[in-house]
């Protein structure tokens, strides 16, 4: 299987092409209903719905989030936000320091006057009379030690002052919007609840006609973790599952990048090996895409046949992306997780699995060392249990990647 292309102009090639995690790519196809649902809850006026944006590693979350940046600011909406990890649901305090810190990112310019400074429950005015005082990181802070009740009740008064002098500045509302959110969750063993602070807060201050607007992106698990912390919470999100391109909006995300340079022109047959061999995911699209562009360049300079084989990309390809993953599961998994992507299915149960093991010549697993092995594989990030309890691969076309190594 080989790539070809046509060369037209080497003196302005710029690979256009980038498969970083999180890169905005130079062209975002496919993802038009998602963007009309997201422009639906902006014209909200009572928050009645949060989004939920998940779906599997390289399927372009993040680039979607980042997307959604500027329709919001279109419509006089303010934006904060950053990734989320674990370290930020290690206790409330922690989850409210987070939020605090992006507070103050976009309200630390905002001057109030010391009286009404004075008003909110400070306890000694001398030390601003006179002074100009902002609604900064040590503003709120001070704010939310001084309120007294629950972190949520603290926290509910910082937001609740943020918003009046916010919505002094004529701006529509103000956006949350967090990445990584599967990493968070409450830790009831150590009685800390921070991934039902986050949904009690916003739902109150939602309540009281306060437009601050939480978007949450994460891999799938995120929306058990949503209904462990509360029964209701999906009703406060609007979900939205990202599936992977269609063959029509994986030719627009290789076509388009390049087709206004004139520079790089594949072949139909190149377009319908990498549409394949990329099933269609956005991050493998744009990681054979650059690929290729690098090495059609290089063959042009020197004169060669514009020409790559495409099992040269996937090898790499499987170096980069699935190898360190791969690597998670000990012997006795791999084993396992090669009868489950010989058994074909997107989709799979530990009942489904287990004849698929007795026909197998490896040493046979029960049931229990095969439900114990899909929770550790799920805790690893291989596999994931949606909410029906089946099982499916956590990584795009790992499967593909598993019947490759198992045929070494």
């Amino acid at each position: 299987m080989q790539l070809f292309a046509t060369i037209f102009d080497m003196s302005t090639l710029t690979n256009p092409f980038k498969p970083g995690a999180g890169h905005m790519p130079p062209y975002l196809a496919g993802r038009e209903m998602e963007k009309e649902e997201f422009d639906k809850l902006l014209d909200q006026n009572v928050i009645l719905q949060n989004l939920i944006l998940t779906g599997l590693r390289g399927i372009g979350k993040t680039v979607l989030l980042e997307g959604f940046r500027p329709l919001a600011t279109k419509k006089d909406w303010l934006w904060v936000g950053t990734d989320f990890s674990e370290s930020v649901s290690v206790t409330e305090k922690t989850m409210v320091l987070r939020l605090i810190t992006d507070i103050a990112l976009i309200t630390s310019n905002l001057m109030i006057a010391s009286n009404q400074y004075t008003s909110i429950g400070f306890k000694d005015s001398s030390d601003t009379r006179g002074k100009d005082v902002y609604l900064d990181f040590m503003t709120l802070s001070n704010i939310y030690n001084n309120t007294p009740g629950f972190e949520s009740d603290k926290l509910k008064k910082v937001l609740e002052i943020v918003w009046i002098y916010l919505s002094k500045q004529g701006v529509k509302g103000l956006i949350f919007a967090y990445d990584e959110a599967q990493t968070i969750s409450d830790h009831s063993q150590d009685h800390q609840y921070p991934f039902s602070l986050l949904i009690d807060v916003f739902q109150s201050t939602q309540k009281k006609g306060i437009p601050f607007m939480l978007v949450l992106t994460g891999l799938p698990t995120i929306l058990t973790k949503l209904i462990e912390c509360r029964t209701y919470t999906e009703r406060l999100f609007r979900v939205l599952v990202l599936e992977k391109l269609n063959n029509e909006e994986s030719k627009e995300a290789i076509l388009k990048p390049i087709q206004d340079n004139e520079t790089v022109e594949f072949t139909r047959e190149s377009i319908n090996l990498i549409i394949k061999e990329s099933g269609g995911y956005p991050y493998f699209i744009q990681y054979i895409c650059k690929e290729v562009y690098d090495i059609f360049v290089q063959q042009s300079k020197i004169g060669e046949k514009l020409a790559v084989p495409m099992d040269a990309i996937i090898r790499k390809l499987d170096n980069d992306f699935f190898a360190g993953r791969w690597a998670k599961a000990t012997e006795r998994e791999k084993e396992l997780m090669i009868i489950i992507a010989k058994y074909g299915k997107q989709e799979f149960t530990v009942k489904e699995i287990l004849p698929e093991v007795t026909k197998s010549n490896i040493k046979p697993f029960g049931r229990s060392q095969i439900n114990q092995m899909f929770t550790r594989l799920t805790d690893v990030g291989l596999l994931y249990k949606n909410r029906k309890g089946i099982y499916s691969f956590a990584v795009p076309l790992l499967e593909r990647y598993i019947i490759r190594v198992s045929s070494l």
